[in-house]
């Protein structure tokens, strides 16, 4: 399979580009830095491309089975454009270029419907830290990802929008769960959201769906995830 990637330098991108390739797929991964990616293993193409550049876009996705974006940026109070600019793009070029089928992720934070339902983590996470982040360094995120939502899912496209939590490292892919739009587990590991996507990618689950996205065995310190989160993209 063909497998386009954008946001590929991103901690979520890497770890997805290494495990398509691993299982034989090929990869072209898209990064505005391609002198930044770690060395290829397997099929991977290490393509320069800007996503706010539509021509770009185009010229990656031509030839492509399916489009996984996992565009990210650390969370700013500036007014943040990647996803809505750079999903638009994707979008753009996908339909100009007949492609149909595209995974990109965005958050479990992003609903204002849910984004603040009861996942068991006490007072001080649910009453507290979480709605200071949605309603202060993650505003403009949430906001932005809540339009690219709203754009993907208007298109004509076969897509699929995944929502982890809290995103933070393990060693390699655990036991994770899904659900249609949310669940109600704090954190999610890279691995895992990285292999969600892939088997979304791969045989066409969730098709027109929201997959949220939660590990269940382990958790990182609310700290850690808080500092991380600040300072690194998805």
């Amino acid at each position: 399979m063909n497998i386009v990637l954008f946001g590929a330098n991103g901690g979520t991108g890497r770890l997805l580009a290494r495990e398509a390739a691993g299982q034989g797929h090929a990869v072209t991964a898209v990064t505005r830095h391609p002198e930044t990616f770690p060395a290829a293993a397997g099929d991977i193409r290490v393509l320069a491309g800007d996503v706010y550049e539509l021509a770009d876009v185009r010229r990656a996705v031509a030839g492509a089975d399916a489009v996984v974006s996992t565009l990210g940026v650390p969370y700013s109070r500036k007014p943040i454009s990647i996803y809505t600019q750079g999903t638009g793009n994707i979008v753009a070029a996908m339909q100009q270029e007949g492609i149909r089928r595209l995974i990109c992720v965005s958050s479990s934070a992003t609903d204002p419907a849910t984004r603040y339902h009861d996942t068991g983590g006490g007072f001080f996470f649910e009453k507290v830290l979480k709605p200071i982040i949605t309603k202060t360094i993650g505003r403009e995120t949430y906001a932005d990802m809540q339009r690219m939502e709203e754009l993907v899912r208007a298109s004509d496209l076969d897509w699929t929008i995944a929502r982890p939590s809290g995103l933070f490292e393990t060693d390699g892919v655990t036991a994770y769960v899904t659900a249609e739009g949310f669940l109600a587990q704090r954190f999610t590991s890279r691995a895992d959201l990285a292999d969600a996507l892939l088997r979304a990618a791969v045989d066409g689950g969730w098709s027109r769906r929201t997959m949220a996205v939660g590990t269940v065995e382990q958790q990182p310190r609310v700290l850690d995830l808080m500092r991380q989160e600040a300072f690194q993209r998805s």
